[in-house]
């Protein structure tokens, strides 16, 4: 068995007037998140990000300017219910953001074994809709990392 590594990425997906891409977990109804998947052995992090939001989403980050790393990391407990697709002993993930603007919401192609809903919200509904502390964390950061980017 291939187990996954315990290193993912959360790829926040915003448009300019900071509507935030949200999906609704096949596997966790009721659930809702932005992309997110593991990183393959030796795979850049930045390619992860690019390569789960075009498997969840369909969305191409090369026509958006590519994925913004934010130097942002989180460290959190795996979920029991998850917890087999890991080599066994391993509790741990750590968690990279990075960032897609839009200048619009964009149609989205949902993977549905992954998905079933998805929805374009307002950040700070967006914040209060996700269960992870970690992508609420990254959706409240949102209008700082925006002007940001701006700035630069």
């Amino acid at each position: 068995m291939t187990y996954k590594q315990p290193v993912s990425v959360l790829v926040l997906v915003y448009t300019e007037e900071l509507d935030v891409l949200l999906l609704e977990r096949a596997d966790f109804p009721g659930h809702w998140q932005s992309v997110t998947g593991s990183r393959e052995a030796g795979e850049p992090l930045a390619l992860t990000a690019e390569r789960e939001l075009a498997e969840e989403t369909g969305i191409e980050a090369a026509r958006h300017g590519g994925v913004v790393d934010w130097s942002m990391s989180n460290v959190y407990e795996i979920f029991p219910k998850w917890r087999h697709r890991y080599a066994p002993g391993t509790t741990r993930n750590t968690e990279h953001v990075f960032g897609l603007r839009v200048p619009e919401p964009v149609p989205v192609r949902l993977e549905p074994r992954e998905h079933v809903a998805f929805a374009w919200l307002p950040w700070r509904e967006a914040a209060q809709r996700c269960f992870s502390w970690s992508n609420r964390d990254a959706i409240l950061a949102l209008p700082q990392r925006a002007a940001r980017r701006v700035v630069q």
